[in-house]
């Protein structure tokens, strides 16, 4: 256990979630199966980078972290996923037009 990365001591549940229920988000990187994932290999990827999804549920992980469970639209796939990895569909529609 002593290989948790615990990112410096920040600590994102001080503040409210970054993203809320239903809210349409981006995968910003390729997601691997790391043996949580049922049906699927260790290394299988379960998410690509760019995919869509909604978050269904937040959680929390070592009383640090939210957690957000998001449903994958192209593989409908449920995967557990931190803030640095997502980012919200509306921001970056909007950053685009720019």
């Amino acid at each position: 256990m002593s290989n948790i990365n615990r990112d410096d001591g920040s600590v994102e549940l001080n503040d409210p979630p970054a993203f809320n229920y239903g809210e349409k988000v981006r995968s910003k990187k390729h997601v691997r199966n790391d043996g949580t994932f049922a049906g699927k290999d260790v290394g299988d990827i379960l998410v690509k980078k760019g995919e869509i999804g909604y978050v269904s549920s937040i959680g929390t992980f070592l009383q640090q972290f939210y957690i957000y469970g998001v449903e994958f639209v192209e593989t409908g796939y449920k995967v557990g996923m931190r803030k640095k990895e997502l980012e919200p569909v509306e921001v970056v529609a909007e950053e685009a037009k720019k």
